[in-house]
């Protein structure tokens, strides 16, 4: 349940969160159009009115008949009337200041009508104008001789016709329109990728808790074109494989120290009760014996605090400058014995590598490389070491003739306890616990340690300290 509440919630406040988003930008699209469109059409709107007086002004003086000094009275009629019809009360005078035409004098009635429903429509729909009939007075001529004037009234500083104010209310209503089929978009694409985020992170919840709940099989199958939710998926799937592989490897560890544990504590046992119940004596030879897997019990505990110790974050690393070349030199000099036993060629070669280390546990890696490597190499086999020196690292490899590891075995060679040799012989290796305490040493160091090898053509072990 708590996955399903999550899922609508993630679901809700995505889509009211893009609704809202949409919201405010459409609104402020809306808004700042509509200033802007309409401060535009004023001043447009007002080079009109400029522009069709200037015009009106030119049209009278063409009427002139400067051989009679006469006017065209009809034509100064009936532009008059058209002016006036478009808003413009216009007086006509010559050049002694005498009245030729004068719209109030022919049709007060109409000029006070017409007034009247532009200073309404105006005070209507526009009462910020707060504007009133001005007049322009405008000068005639005619050959560049003054034949008069002309003075024009209309609304200023501007005022807009039917026509005008339909196109703002139809240019609202456009913006509205845009605005609602945007919510209505915004929401189907809300709920949509809502869905589609909602949906991987409540599948990771569900994952997550059949996880915790120890299911470490599950996965992700799916994936998503959401960069930063596939790297989420990704990341599940790879904690939840990463947690199974560690409880098989618990689970194999356990069985392994199961097993390493039992074959002493039961030889023990068995030649105990067999000297108490009288059937054994208790010789020299069967007491050393019992004594024997005692020791090899104290070996292994021996071998678990040294992992212990070398695991533990808290150690402190006695860090000096050393000699990656020396050092590998003195660990094969003390191996060279058991190799004269087999019949072994070890040799060292390369070059110093100076970097920052403790002395003690390198001495102890590369000891444990090559007991691990004389253990797995037959007789007249060959183990070669090697120094190599870098700008960022030291460098030291371990290559055996021995008989090698299958391909499945080298991820897990470094674990606790395992063992490629399956029978877990104690001739023919140790407890499985060495190359794991190399690991653990060697990341303490910031270091790497890596391994190469195919079956029957030996292995090789690289490790990399980093000089900073």
């Amino acid at each position: 349940m708590g996955a399903i509440n999550l899922r609508y919630a993630l679901r809700t406040q995505l889509s009211l969160s893009i609704m809202l988003i949409v919201l405010l930008a459409v609104a402020g699209i809306s808004v700042s159009a509509n200033v802007l469109v309409a401060r535009q059409f004023e001043h447009y709107i007002l080079r009109q009115e400029q522009n069709k007086a200037a015009a009106i002004a030119e049209s009278l003086a063409s009427q002139y008949d400067p051989l009679s000094e006469t006017w065209n009275a009809d034509y100064l009629h009936g532009v008059g009337m058209y002016a006036l019809y478009d808003g413009y009360i216009i007086r006509v005078f010559d050049r002694w200041g005498r009245s030729v035409w004068d719209a109030e004098n022919h049709d007060m009635y109409l000029c006070a009508q017409i007034t009247s429903e532009i200073t309404t429509r105006m005070a209507e729909h526009r009462p910020e104008v707060a504007g009133q009939f001005v007049s322009q007075e405008f000068a005639l001529t005619a050959n560049g001789q003054s034949i008069g004037s002309v003075a024009i009234s209309y609304y200023g500083p501007y005022f807009m016709s039917d026509a005008d104010l339909q196109f703002l209310d139809a240019l609202n209503a456009a913006l509205l329109t845009i605005g609602a089929l945007s919510l209505i978009v915004a929401f189907v694409v809300g709920v949509l990728l809502a869905r589609r985020i909602s949906r991987p992170i409540t599948r990771t919840a569900y994952i997550a808790q059949q996880i915790s709940a120890g299911n470490y099989a599950i996965r992700f199958a799916e994936s998503s074109t959401i960069r930063e939710l596939n790297d989420l998926m990704r990341a599940v799937n790879d904690l939840a494989r990463g947690l199974s592989e560690q409880e098989n490897l618990r689970k194999r560890l356990t069985a392994n120290v199961a097993h390493e544990l039992r074959t002493p504590i039961s030889a023990i046992s068995s030649h105990l009760e067999a000297m108490i119940d009288g059937y054994w004596q208790p010789t020299p030879e069967r007491l050393k014996s019992c004594h024997e897997e005692i020791l090899r019990l104290g070996t292994l505990v021996a071998d678990l605090e040294r992992l212990t110790q070398s695991e533990n974050e808290d150690v402190t690393l006695a860090k000096e400058p050393l000699d990656l070349l020396e050092i590998v030199r003195a660990v094969c000099e003390t191996a060279e014995a058991q190799a004269r036993q087999k019949d072994i060629r070890l040799s060292v070669s390369g070059e110093s590598s100076i970097i920052p280390a403790d002395g003690d546990r390198i001495r102890q890696v590369v000891g444990n490389l090559l007991s691990n490597a004389l253990k797995y190499t037959p007789e007249h086999g060959a183990i070669q070491a090697e120094v190599y020196d870098y700008p960022a690292c030291g460098e030291i490899s371990v290559e055996d003739s021995g008989n090698g590891i299958a391909g499945q075995d080298l991820p897990l060679i470094f674990e606790r306890f395992y063992r490629a040799e399956k029978s877990r012989n104690r001739k023919s290796g140790g407890a499985g616990i060495g190359l794991a305490i190399v690991k653990s040493i060697v990341t303490a160091h910031g270091g790497t340690v890596e391994v190469e090898s195919r079956l029957e053509q030996g292995s090789r072990f690289v490790v990399r300290l980093p000089k900073g």
